[in-house]
């Protein structure tokens, strides 16, 4: 790759930090990393990123900018504003949402940076953790075919599938679509655990073998087998909170299509609860804590 290429980094989260890591470690570019906290700055300085003291020095100075931060609020603090991405945005700089922010922010951002001369791309993240520290993440990418083809080799540095789904707005769609049936499919697996416990199947019995049969998935090996069969639901991962807000933006996305989607309605209504009951910050699998109590 070019090694001249300047990145800018911002958002070293849970998943920004090793996504970063990748990018400096296998791209050959010059990573630049902003974030609030320290801690993860000192930790990826030994790997070659270099650390910026404001999202300024980013804008000024890289050509590709990823941003992997929790929600549409946070890319558009960040965008907007006169400090922001988009006031001091340059022609043929790229700009790129890691996360998971609505479709419309999406559309309204990318037309925003087009008058600029830059370019906006959303390429919102699916896997888990232990994907993005191995860099076998899947990326859906929303923008136009040139600014995807720029990105596709950085992207492959922390990414093994990666899907361009169309215009600016369609990878956060289908990554929204994507959570929403995740979310479902988890509920459904935390009321047969719920069930199975009533009638006397144990947890992890009940999902191997459903594991062997049509129900099998990647909920079920991976939310049910490795957290909710064990009861663990760690902190530093996927929240319920952060499951909230995204089961919201489906939603919002129904409403905006005329789709009555009630699936996603009780899923929220779980989650809700869920977070009311105290657990807003554990691992979002956590549903199957109040999945089955009055």
């Amino acid at each position: 790759m070019n090694e001249n290429l300047r990145i800018g980094f911002i958002g070293l989260g849970v998943m920004g930090e090793p996504i970063c890591r990748n990018l400096a470690t296998k791209s050959g570019a010059h990573v630049t990393a902003f974030d609030t906290q320290r801690a993860p700055l000192v930790r990826l300085h030994p790997h070659g990123v270099q650390t910026a003291v404001a999202v300024r020095e980013i804008a000024d100075n890289a050509e590709v900018i990823f941003v992997c931060l929790p929600s549409g609020k946070h890319v558009e603090s960040v965008c907007e504003g006169p400090e922001g991405l988009l006031a001091l945005a340059r022609r043929g700089q790229i700009v790129v949402d890691l996360g998971t922010s609505p479709m419309s922010l999406a559309r309204r951002l990318a037309v925003a940076f087009g008058l600029r001369g830059a370019s906006f791309a959303d390429a919102p993240i699916a896997r888990t953790r232990q994907a993005a520290q191995e860099g076998t993440l899947s990326v859906m990418v929303g923008g136009d075919a040139a600014t995807f083809a720029r990105l596709e080799p950085l992207i492959r540095c922390f990414a093994s599938d990666i899907t361009h789904c169309g215009a600016p707005g369609s990878g956060q769609a289908i990554k929204i679509l994507n959570n929403m049936v995740l979310m479902q499919t988890v509920n459904a697996l935390a009321e047969a655990i719920a069930i199975g416990r009533r009638v006397g199947i144990a947890p992890d019995l009940l999902l191997s073998t459903l594991g062997k049969g049509s129900a099998d998935s990647f909920a079920l090996r991976n939310h049910g087998m490795k957290a909710m069969v064990p009861g663990v639901y760690p902190l530093q991962a996927f929240s319920t909170e952060y499951a909230q807000k995204d089961i919201v933006y489906a939603l919002q996305l129904a409403a905006e299509t005329a789709v009555h989607a009630p699936g996603a309605e009780l899923v929220a209504q779980i989650l809700k609860k869920t977070i009311d009951a105290g657990h807003g910050k554990l691992y979002w699998p956590a549903l199957a804590k109040v999945v089955g109590t009055s």
